[in-house]
């Protein structure tokens, strides 16, 4: 089934990242997660905690219950709203080493280079890298909006929308890092994907699960990058070899 492969394609990336000759590319990506992922937590953990006692001094005393109701749908609900938003600003900053990993991920499983590209061509390539992740924010914020707005007025429905909108952007984010190495366009890369929806959507639900663990989260970005890298060479590149 295409779901549950798109799963193990994620969880392959655990293996990959601890592989000799790749783990220190998996550094720089991990480091960069680890320092903003880590510390943005810190201070949402303050926000709502600051949000919540506002909150609560505002209940009636008879309706103070509701707190512990709405703790645990809130840090839910903020969880995996802010894990997406946060994904793609990490990984516009993360944006040349993913792609560098990706490089070397699919060298590894191949034997081939993508290119003889040194590193004064790969440092001149970082503003079209750049560019690329703004194409990417570009078709992921209007989207965002609509399906935050329905997330609120449309009970179950909203949220199930929601869902399914994150783990499609998280298949995106990760699977274009080797689309991009391959200079194949965004808009042929989302043709590509949609053709075998049901393994992006197994590949994202996987990385929004883990996303949304405190600590596990912190490896997630180099994890994700390595598993979409096996599934585009499984599953996308013999395409492109025609």
């Amino acid at each position: 089934m295409q779901f549950t492969q798109g799963m193990e394609y994620f969880f392959s990336g655990f293996k990959l990242i601890t592989q000799k000759g790749l783990k220190r590319f998996v550094f720089i990506p991990l480091l960069i997660n680890i320092v903003l992922f880590g510390s943005s937590l810190f201070f949402l953990y303050g926000w709502l905690t600051d949000g919540f006692t506002y909150l609560n001094d505002l209940l009636p005393t008879w309706l103070s219950w509701l707190e512990w109701l709405m703790w645990p749908i809130a840090v839910l609900v903020i969880l995996f709203s802010y894990s997406m938003l946060f994904s793609v600003i990490t990984n516009f900053i993360a944006a040349p080493f993913n792609g560098l990993l990706s490089e070397k991920v699919e060298l590894y499983l191949t034997g081939q280079k993508i290119n003889d590209d040194g590193l004064a061509e790969i440092v001149k390539d970082v503003p079209r890298m750049l560019g690329r992740e703004w194409t990417k924010l570009c078709y992921y914020l209007p989207r965002a909006i609509g399906f935050f707005i329905l997330l609120w007025i449309l009970p179950v429905i909203g949220q199930v929308l929601w869902v399914m909108f994150t783990c499609w952007m998280y298949a995106v984010q990760y699977k274009d890092y080797p689309f991009d190495n391959h200079k194949i366009c965004f808009k042929e890369m989302k043709e590509d994907l949609k053709q075998k929806q049901t393994l992006s959507y197994g590949f994202g639900l996987a990385v929004l699960l883990l996303t949304a663990i405190p600590i596990v989260n912190l490896i997630v970005m180099p994890v994700a990058v390595c598993g979409a890298t096996r599934l585009w060479v499984d599953q996308y590149r013999p395409k492109y070899r025609e």
